[in-house]
């Protein structure tokens, strides 16, 4: 049998292996932190990211600034883009390594061993070229993404910023550190439908619509249809140790508000100051709403080139590219193995 500690190389990866089960689920709310007036009330709202993020790992942003409008107008365009024969969508296949392109069911996770019921389309820039719908296929698509990731970037640079203040470095590191214009990088805006379940289905333990997992990168940002329930949380300070007694709470959806978690490259930034927060999204239940599930999440991940050390180093240097493609090996690794078992 293979031991834990000889699988991943990333700590966190062999972490992640022991995440699964269903645990059980408890009632708690996620801080909600306003960011009307954000330049004038920046030291507040700094403690308050702060105190979320190594007491909860989750918070919720309300007032943050991204028009209501263009949200739904990219869920629209999201739906759209799933909603298209498989054919169309195969001409778009997630590129390996890069986190560009269409996936279906092919992200397995270390805590569960079998696929996510979902499929998702990735937009890393530098690696778009041929994988964006055309006007005819989807009328708009390009436009609004390209619109929709910028603002979601300025604001996850804004809300980083304040991280940095606090972490002891200069107020704009991440910016420069998730610089767009750049060949290298590598955040990504991730479209997701998790599928729809026949009024009959019979609940499977073993599959999960997004199975427990960590996340790879510094902040994630999801944007979320009322209605569309399922993601769950396990604070990141009790994330360790707890097996199947480990406690999960819901977080409601509303859409103008957006989740927001801390990631592993954040955390291995801050020395562990701050907790990457496992989280997961459920299965329906009998009874439950089990209609299709569509998000959008925007993932800040450092530019490929940069180097990840906290100010402590008590970690060794490592480069985002290394980071970012070890952890993504190891989902969809994985898949492919499953897959070959199957034949």
């Amino acid at each position: 049998m293979t031991n834990t500690a000889e699988k991943y190389a990333l700590k966190e990866l062999n972490l992640e292996t022991t995440f699964g089960g269903m645990g059980k689920e408890i009632e708690r709310d996620v801080p909600v932190i306003d960011l009307t007036d954000f330049d004038q009330r920046r030291g507040e709202i700094t403690d308050q990211l702060w105190q979320a993020a190594t007491e909860v790992g989750f918070f919720q942003l309300a007032n943050h600034g991204l028009a209501l409008g263009l949200v739904r107008e990219a869920f629209g365009l999201s739906e759209t883009f799933f909603a298209l024969p498989e054919a169309d969508k195969q001409r778009f296949p997630l590129k390996k390594g890069l986190n560009a392109g269409w996936e279906f069911k092919s992200q397995v996770r270390p805590s569960t061993g079998t696929a996510d019921d979902k499929e998702s389309y990735q937009i890393t820039l530098p690696h778009m070229d041929d994988l964006w719908p055309n006007q005819t296929l989807v009328p708009e698509f390009h436009r609004v993404m390209l619109d929709f990731e910028y603002r979601a970037w300025q604001l996850g640079m804004k809300v980083l910023s304040c991280f940095a203040d606090r972490l002891g470095f200069e107020r704009d590191f991440f910016t420069r550190a998730h610089d767009r214009a750049q060949p290298d990088y590598q955040s990504t805006l991730r479209l997701l439908h998790y599928l729809p379940l026949p009024d009959d289905h019979q609940p499977d333990e073993s599959i999960w619509r997004a199975g427990a997992h960590t996340d790879f990168d510094c902040l994630t940002m999801v944007f979320q249809q009322e209605g569309q329930g399922g993601l769950q949380v396990s604070p990141g300070k009790d994330a360790e140790g707890k097996g199947d007694d480990r406690e999960w709470f819901t977080v409601t959806p509303r859409e103008d508000r957006i989740t927001c978690n801390i990631g592993d490259m954040l955390m291995r930034w801050s020395d562990d100051r701050l907790k990457s927060t496992l989280h997961r999204v459920r299965m329906p239940r009998p009874g439950e709403y089990n209609g299709p599930r569509y998000s959008l999440a925007f993932f800040c991940q450092a530019n490929k080139d940069v180097i990840i050390q906290g100010p402590e180093q008590k970690y060794p240097p490592i480069s985002a590219r290394d980071y970012l493609l070890q952890r993504i090996q190891a989902n969809f690794d994985a898949a492919e193995k499953a897959a070959a078992a199957r034949q």
